[in-house]
């Protein structure tokens, strides 16, 4: 009997120490519920915790200006605190630059590239568009009776709005781009018939789309996905691929020993069944990238967005 409770104390005693290990997080989405950040987070949350990789991990929200609002705040509280995360992207390179933001995304440590996501332009089920040529008809005829419903100014959502129009011969600037903070608003909007399509990643319109109440039109990708049942735009006779992508940051001024075990966290959980399940259930595409390859091609990305932000008149 000695012996057994004296081997029950030694192993809940060696059990201790791997049970610390696991790291607690508080991953900001730096936008309102609902959106794709928003969803990023919680899948983020989900699979960390589900896969024993984190211990407890919180999602806070912060809205506002393309996501810059929380990205300043982000920098200022998450400084040297390797519990802090923040999911990012392409929407918000873009908002940086559109908004003229003091803080950019050399303020936060990358971490790494996570998903892709291809844009989908829907509109209402009572719609008399059926088609993307009835949109493009519709956009010739009078650009600014057609509303898009968006995501911030300036990123994904709106860069593609303004390649669509560029690319079936109407001036970008021309378009009449509707913002809103979440993807909850702009879905909104969407069923309330208070815009003429919507336009955001198919994660977003998903349940309504099921649902019936609404109707895709086309997406953004060079060939059909599974997950849409919807032609491309190439289909749709509109010769133009745009991917959305999002990413993972921590907080500034982290030791190297710091940010090696978050990206440690970071890689098991892409590597995690639950994670596989959630990217194949809402169609985002793995486009993992780690470390010093993330940030070159981070940089590369933050230059071509500036480039095509001036071409559809965003940024000057």
């Amino acid at each position: 009997m000695k012996h057994t409770i004296a081997a029950s104390i030694l192993a809940a005693a060696l059990a201790l120490p791997f049970a610390a290990q696991a790291a607690d997080y508080s991953v900001m989405a730096p936008a309102a519920p609902g959106g794709g950040w928003d969803q990023t987070a919680r899948a983020i949350q989900d699979a960390l915790t589900g896969a024993g990789i984190a211990g407890n991990v919180q999602v806070t929200n912060v809205p506002g200006a393309g996501g810059t609002i929380g990205l300043a705040q982000f920098a200022q509280e998450a400084k040297g605190d390797p519990s802090k995360l923040i999911v990012s992207g392409y929407v918000m390179v873009g908002a940086i630059l559109t908004n003229k933001s003091p803080v950019g995304l050399d303020a936060i440590t990358p971490i790494a590239r996570l998903t892709g996501e291809y844009e989908v332009i829907v509109v209402p089920a009572s719609s008399d568009l059926k088609t993307l040529d009835d949109l493009t008809k519709k956009l010739k005829a009078d650009p600014g009776s057609v509303s898009w419903a968006g995501g911030s100014a300036g990123g994904t959502d709106h860069i593609t709005a303004g390649l669509y129009a560029k690319t079936v011969g109407v001036d970008p600037k021309s378009v009449n781009y509707v913002a809103f903070s979440g993807g909850g608003e702009a879905l909104a909007a969407v069923l309330g018939s208070q815009t003429t399509v919507g336009i955001s990643g198919y994660g977003e319109f998903q349940s309504q789309v099921e649902a019936g109440a609404l109707r895709v039109l086309g997406v953004s990708a060079p060939d059909r996905i599974a997950i849409v049942d919807a032609p491309t735009f190439k289909e749709g006779g509109v010769d133009l691929v745009v991917q959305n992508w999002r990413m993972i940051g921590a907080g500034p001024d982290l030791s190297a020993e710091q940010i090696a075990a978050i990206n440690a966290d970071i890689e098991k959980m892409v590597q995690s069944e639950q994670w596989k399940k959630t990217l194949e259930t809402k169609g985002w595409i793995n486009t993992y990238l780690a470390g010093d390859e993330f940030k070159a091609q981070l940089a590369k990305e933050i230059d071509s967005t500036t480039a095509i932000l001036k071409d559809i008149g965003l940024v000057s």
